[in-house]
């Protein structure tokens, strides 16, 4: 892990564009997965002891502070293609900080949800909160790799290993942080017009 493409024995381009394809591939399957999830929802929502409550009010603030983390991350992006080391470094940790609140926030939610008797297992459970609680901790464990990823490339960015000319890396970590906002638009707004 971490090798580069001189230490494997391979043209850089290639190697480049093999990263790339392996964190398309890893989105596509993490699509499928949500998607699976999202059907199941769609199935169990016809039973006829489905409880419909109100999401938490928190998801609406989480939401509008992942949308930011995208303009903060697309700052960082923007920035390296003028080596403008500084603005690289506030975009990221920006984006990580907004990335932290986000994770926050999610906590927040569930501990809403539990004071209202919306429960994951056990007495007083249903099928309804259960799936809630997959999507948003699924969703919360990719938003923890993408929150290691920024920090990953904050390092680098610290220590200028990414310029106007070689900035895959932090290239793709952007392209997977947007990933995991989108991700979280659409199965917000899923379980907002599926109650």
């Amino acid at each position: 892990m971490g090798l580069t493409a001189d230490e494997l024995g391979i043209e850089k381009k290639v190697f480049d564009k093999a990263r790339r394809a392996m964190l398309y591939w890893a989105m596509g399957s993490m699509s499928i997965f949500f998607s699976g999830f999202c059907s199941y929802y769609m199935v169990m929502n016809g039973n006829s002891n489905w409880l419909v409550f109100e999401l938490p009010d928190i998801f609406y603030i989480s939401t509008a502070v992942i949308i930011a983390s995208s303009l903060t991350m697309f700052m960082a992006q923007n920035a390296i293609k003028k080596n403008n080391y500084g603005q690289v470094k506030i975009g990221l940790l920006l984006t990580l900080i907004l990335g932290i609140v986000f994770s926050v926030l999610q906590f927040k939610a569930w501990n809403f949800l539990i004071a209202n008797n919306i429960f994951f297992s056990g007495k007083g459970s249903n099928i309804s909160g259960s799936i809630l609680y997959v999507i948003t901790f699924l969703h919360f464990l990719h938003i923890a790799a993408g929150l290691i990823t920024l920090l990953v490339s904050l390092f680098k960015a610290n220590k200028k290993r990414y310029s106007s000319d070689n900035y895959l890396g932090l290239s793709l970590t952007a392209i997977f942080w947007h990933f995991l906002d989108i991700l979280w638009v659409v199965l917000f707004l899923f379980l907002v017009l599926n109650r």
